[in-house]
């Protein structure tokens, strides 16, 4: 790579290629270049300019805010979920920037704010409909086929073929005999995160018209991906979406659920000896997994509520042995941000949870379509389950801040449809009185 500073000329071409099509593809395939972007082009991908990193995902996100500014295809109404993403994204930058008293803590905040905030809303305004957010999941399962293909390459070669652009090893790590394949992501556990969360929405669209043999595809290559990894968090979190999809069957009573699920955890909570966050001991699906260091991570945090919870804290590397390894999204968000900025993003997944469990009972969308809408709160959750294991770092979070965004055109959706509703049934009202 030295060769080519920090990007691969095909990687260069492959970004301008990309960018040209973002600006001139009809608006539902306007996302198909980000996607292909997120799942075959190391993250490390960048061009440097006055200081300032400019990675391709980035890149491609500035021509996709120009398309919609050309087109003027930002008319949206800003709901619940999308004030929440605004106000974490700002939280982030104002505490992380209080807790270092830097420009360059500043400077790096409005990058990742710039992720946050630039990927989400440029999905909010090119998915409008539930058709749209098909379209997204057909272009992920064409995706997720070739990758999977190249996985299962790496898996019996030991090498990776996406290491061409560079950022990823040639060679595939091994760990305890068992290869750790991870494609052109940054780390195993990110690529197995990733094909888990596209299980249920592969699963839930295979039933729609044309759909069935690509999702079933979709389905197989998300699980060759997920056993290339050879890791125990992508492996929980794939049983995290067989459970979100037998769920449907059970979506009146998710409240109970719930409720059950809570009222279990505080009860183990008192009668065992240790903290039931020690249950993570358990989940050791692979002989190398690191369960106790995730497990002291979560002890240390919860007993060390004081150093964090108003602006974060600068290291963590005082808690325990290697404990400077932040492998729990959470954890990530409260050190970086302190627990304003934890509650939001909270806040945020709750909304998410809501909107989906609300929109499934309205009645008022398309058959089958009600399953897709419930396939993405099912993806939402393999994320959570993901989040124990991992702190999203590489394109994934490119995947999740998508998903969000869906959600949340799904919330307009809904919202329209029950104030187009009510509006009759308003001027019925007021000509009955008058």
């Amino acid at each position: 790579m030295d060769q080519y500073g920090d990007i691969h000329p095909l990687a260069l071409a492959f970004t301008l290629a990309s960018g040209f099509l973002m600006l001139i593809l009809p608006r539902r395939a306007a996302l198909v270049p980000l996607i292909l972007a997120v799942v075959f082009i190391p993250i490390q991908q960048r061009i440097i300019i006055f200081t300032l990193d400019f990675f391709i995902l980035r890149i491609l996100v500035l021509f996709g805010w120009a398309r919609v500014l050309i087109r003027s295809e930002f008319s949206i109404k800003l709901n619940r979920i999308d004030k929440l993403m605004l106000l974490w994204a700002l939280s982030s930058i104002a505490v992380y920037t209080i807790l270092w008293h830097t420009s360059a803590a500043f400077v790096n905040r409005l990058g990742i704010s710039f992720d946050i905030i630039g990927v989400y809303f440029l999905t909010r305004f090119l998915v409008r409909s539930v058709e749209d957010i098909l379209w997204v999941i057909k272009t992920l399962a064409l995706a997720a086929i070739p990758v999977a293909a190249a996985m299962v390459y790496e898996m019996t070669t030991q090498r990776n073929i996406f290491s061409v652009f560079g950022g990823v090893p040639e060679y595939t790590a091994i760990r305890e005999g068992k290869l750790r394949c991870q494609g052109a992501f940054a780390h195993p556990i990110t690529a197995g995160s990733f094909s888990a969360s596209l299980l249920p929405l592969f699963y839930a669209a295979r039933r729609l018209k044309y759909r069935s043999v690509l999702m079933y595809a979709g389905v197989a290559a998300t699980t060759l991906i997920k056993i290339s990894t050879s890791s125990s968090g992508p492996a929980l979190a794939y049983l995290a979406g067989i459970a979100g999809i037998f769920l449907w069957h059970f979506r009146s009573r998710m409240r109970q659920l719930r409720w059950f699920l809570v009222i279990t955890l505080v009860g183990l909570h008192l009668v065992m000896k240790a903290p039931v966050w020690a249950l993570i001991l358990k989940v050791k699906l692979f002989g190398a997994s690191t369960a106790y260091h995730r497990y002291h991570l979560i002890d240390q945090f919860v007993n060390r509520v004081g150093e964090w919870w108003l602006i974060g804290v600068k290291s963590t590397a005082g808690w325990g042995y290697y404990l400077f390894d932040v492998t729990n999204h959470f954890i990530r968000i409260a050190v970086d941000g302190g627990l304003i900025t934890l509650a939001l993003f909270i806040a945020i997944l709750a909304t998410c949870f809501q909107t989906v469990g609300r929109a499934v009972k309205s009645g008022r969308l398309a058959p089958g379509m009600d399953r897709i809408v419930w396939a993405l709160g099912a993806a939402l959750f393999v994320h959570i389950v993901s989040f124990f294991g991992v702190s999203y770092f590489d394109q994934i979070k490119v995947v999740l801040y998508m998903l969000l965004a869906m959600i949340a055109a799904v919330r307009g959706l809904t919202e329209r449809e029950a104030a187009s509703e009510r509006a009759p049934a308003a001027v019925a009202e007021g000509a009955a009185r008058a």
